[in-house]
């Protein structure tokens, strides 16, 4: 009986690693910034711990978007933090806990640093990054799987959407740049894109950023039944299953919603910035 037991608390004790695994997702991607370092207990430090802290401790803001000051210069920090437009506050904040505890001890004395998560990106600088449109650096993701059918049709009706989400998302006020909707692709398949910019930036600035990145595709994910580009100030996003919250959805949304994806297998390439997934 004893051994049990034992085994029981074993299997829980496995299960408790595992779910603070999940809790703790690794970035998608992330850069630490060759601009200039800190040492340890220097005055950025302190003042880089002092603005993360208010970051991720803060429950007013429910608008997923953080732009937090601290410090004198040349020891100033500022901060950018942004959740995914679909993102309940709770997952919001919890994926801006976990970033604000990785970043500094992935990038441990670099004074500029982002990295990106499925639903939050965080960056901070001793520089102003506020309402200025960057959109380096990037990287991208592509599904391996291939569009089958007519690649001509199925590009034009991928654009038709993306265009309309960024002029939406470029049209949105200063707390939210976000725009989701789904259309008929070839085949009579439905495509999901989503597409968000940090809403510190002007409607020109948004709309040109999201207009750079769109001609990143065919580099990134030409032929491809999904992909993502990712900047500082915006990414965009393609699938043909519905991989974000429905109700953020400015279209009509699906009645039924498609299986649930696998997890995304990524592979690196350093050089290029770039990963692809299979789905």
């Amino acid at each position: 009986m004893a051994m049990v037991s034992s085994r029981l608390v074993f299997l829980v004790s496995i299960c408790t690693m595992v779910s603070q695994a999940i809790a703790q997702p690794d970035f998608l991607y992330h850069f630490c910034l060759d601009k200039g370092n800190y040492t340890s207990n220097s005055t950025y430090n302190r003042n880089l711990n002092q603005v993360l802290s208010s970051l991720s401790s803060n429950t007013e803001i429910d608008y997923g978007f953080y732009n937090f000051s601290y410090g004198k210069s040349p020891d100033k920090v500022y901060s950018l933090g942004l959740c995914r437009g679909d993102a309940k506050p709770d997952i919001c904040r919890s994926c801006l806990n976990n970033t604000t505890n990785l970043l500094p001890r992935l990038c441990p004395n670099q004074k500029e640093a982002i990295g990106w998560h499925d639903y939050c990106m965080l960056r901070y600088s001793f520089r102003d990054i506020f309402n200025i449109m960057e959109d380096s650096p990037s990287f991208y993701m592509w599904n391996t799987n291939k569009v089958s059918g007519n690649l001509d049709q199925f590009n034009q009706d991928l654009r038709t959407l993306l265009d309309s989400k960024r002029v939406q998302a470029a049209a949105g006020g200063s707390l939210r740049k976000f725009a989701a909707g789904n259309a008929t692709a070839p085949n009579n398949q439905t495509l999901y894109s989503l597409v968000q910019c940090t809403p510190d930036l002007s409607y020109q600035d948004c709309n040109d950023c999201l207009a750079g990145a769109f001609g990143n595709i065919t580099q990134c994910c030409g032929g491809k039944q999904g992909g993502r580009v990712i900047t500082p100030s915006c990414y965009f996003r393609f699938e043909f299953y519905l991989f974000y919250d429905a109700k953020a959805d400015n279209a009509s949304s699906p009645s039924l919603s498609p299986p649930p994806p696998l997890v995304p297998k990524l592979i690196m390439h350093h050089h290029h910035h770039c990963l692809h997934y299979h789905h």
